[in-house]
């Protein structure tokens, strides 16, 4: 069904596996308007709980096509922009949890969809980076403005400026990724995360990762309306009824899925 990607959907996990290891799996326009489409299949699918998402060969993404974008003009440069955000914003805005399983070079449009997801898990072989500059452009993809985020703002700074490739084991050090596994324990690693996270309430899940995003952006008092507003949500589920009378009979809990 897609030319640059595979998806399969196993155990209630959808995975995506971009799949273009001759170009180390660079995003060009045609990979960016297949992930949309999986991602919203996977969002709209009741039978996918949890998305992992990593890449084929050596590379997790290596940035975005250079070769497709030399010739692009300012309006095709900006649709494939566009194409580009499109992507970030259905993995933010997905109300399951979406994890990258960074196997190798996640540069450039790489890392930013990485940064996109979740949680980021990498192989001890992984490489990250933001070299947009080398090129004479910088970040297009939300680079400028989820790496700060995630690191703080003098080192996306820093590593947006210098376009210096970073390890597996620094991007932990700063923040970057929340897991470095050795290479055969990557994608065995993230399916029990993702296995971890869908036992847990969906509705307190969805709730969460909402509330999170936009609450990051806000001043801490409006955040935390924002989160005593969402409380009311998952509070007056059938989740919250099971969940507690779960702990008290000290039994697993079964949730409702959706």
């Amino acid at each position: 069904m897609y030319k640059n990607l595979i998806y399969e959907q196993k155990s209630s996990i959808g995975w995506i596996t971009i799949n273009r290891p001759s170009a180390l799996n660079a995003l060009n326009s045609e990979l960016l308007d297949e992930l949309s489409s999986v991602l919203d299949n996977a969002s709209n699918s009741s039978k996918v709980k949890a998305v992992i998402i990593t890449g084929e060969g050596k590379a997790f993404v290596a940035g975005a096509d250079i070769s497709e974008m030399r010739g692009l003009n300012a309006l095709e440069g900006k649709a494939m922009m566009i194409k580009g955000h499109k992507v970030m914003d259905l993995i933010e805005a997905m109300d399951k949890p979406v994890i990258a399983a960074v196997n190798g070079f996640a540069l450039g449009g790489g890392c930013e969809l990485a940064m996109a997801c979740d949680i980021r898990i990498a192989s001890e072989k992984a490489k990250f980076g933001q070299p947009e500059v080398n090129l004479g452009i910088i970040p297009g993809f939300g680079g400028t403005q989820r790496l700060p985020r995630l690191v703080g703002k003098g080192m996306g700074k820093y590593l947006i400026m210098t376009a210096e490739i970073i390890s597996a084991d620094e991007a932990y050090r700063i923040g970057l990724v929340e897991r470095v596994v050795p290479a055969e324990e990557l994608l065995g690693t993230a399916e029990k995360i993702a296995r971890t996270i869908m036992e847990k309430a969906p509705i307190a899940i969805s709730t969460a990762k909402s509330v999170i995003n936009t609450g990051f952006n806000l001043d801490l008092i409006a955040a935390n309306q924002l989160e005593m507003e969402a409380f009311v949500t998952p509070f007056v589920s059938d989740d919250r009824s099971e969940g507690m009378s779960a702990f008290l009979d000290k039994r697993p809990a079964e949730f409702r899925k959706k």
